[in-house]
C-alpha cells in the first residue's frame, strides 16, 4: 500500500495511538502486536505490516511519549535519585525495554536516524540528571566527585550493564553504590 494513502496513514496513526495508550497504562511490556491490534481495532497483520518487530514499534512509540525518568527531581535528591534508578531497574527487566535499549545502541552505529534517536534519548537523561545534581550541589546536599554532565553514565552504567549484558537485575546495593559514587552526600 502506498505510504501516502489515507488508509495507510489512518491505520498507522491508530496503531501508534493504541500503542501509546498501552505503554502509558501497562508499561512497555503491554506493547505487543496482539494487544496493539486489539486496542487499535485492526488486524495483527496490519500491525506487523507497519512494524514487523515489536521493539521497533515500541521505539517509535517511546519517541511520542514523554520520557518520565528523572523528569521531576525532589529533595532529598539522593533518595529521589535512588528511587528513580530503582524504577528504571524494574523497567529494564522487561524484555521489550532491553530490546529497545540494545537496538538503539547497536543500530545507531550504522543508522543515522537511530543515532539521532539515541542522541536525543541520552541527552535527555544526561541533562536531567546533571541539572538535578547541580541543584543538589548548590543546596549543599552533595559534593560531586564527577562533572554533573557525566553523572548519568556513572549512575546508570551499572544498571544498564546488569540488565543488558547480564540479563540480571541490579540489586539495591548496586543502585546505592552507583548513586553514592557521584559524590559525598551530606544526608
Amino acid at each position: 500500500m502506498d505510504r501516502s494513502d489515507p488508509r495507510y496513514l489512518r491505520s498507522r496513526a491508530s496503531i501508534l495511538d493504541a500503542a501509546r495508550s498501552l505503554l502509558l497504562s501497562g508499561g512497555p511490556g503491554a506493547v505487543t502486536h496482539v494487544q496493539v491490534a486489539t486496542q487499535a481495532g485492526v488486524g495483527r497483520a496490519t500491525v506487523y505490516r507497519h512494524w514487523p518487530r515489536a521493539e521497533d514499534l515500541l521505539g517509535d512509540v517511546m519517541e511520542t511519549v514523554p520520557f518520565p525518568f528523572f523528569s521531576e527531581p525532589r529533595t532529598p535528591t539522593r533518595e529521589w535519585l535512588r528511587s528513580t534508578v530503582a524504577e528504571l531497574v524494574d523497567q529494564l527487566q522487561l524484555t521489550e525495554v532491553r530490546a529497545v535499549a540494545t537496538t538503539l545502541a547497536s543500530a545507531s552505529v550504522w543508522d543515522a536516524a537511530m543515532d539521532r534517536r539515541r542522541e536525543r534519548f541520552t541527552s535527555v537523561l544526561r541533562d536531567r540528571v546533571a541539572s538535578a545534581l547541580t541543584e543538589a550541589a548548590e543546596r549543599g546536599e552533595v559534593e560531586l566527585r564527577v562533572p554533573a554532565d557525566q553523572a548519568a553514565a556513572l549512575v546508570l552504567g551499572a544498571v544498564h550493564y546488569r540488565a543488558v549484558l547480564e540479563h540480571a537485575r541490579a540489586d539495591p546495593a548496586v543502585v546505592d553504590a552507583a548513586v553514592d559514587a557521584v559524590g559525598t552526600w551530606s544526608a
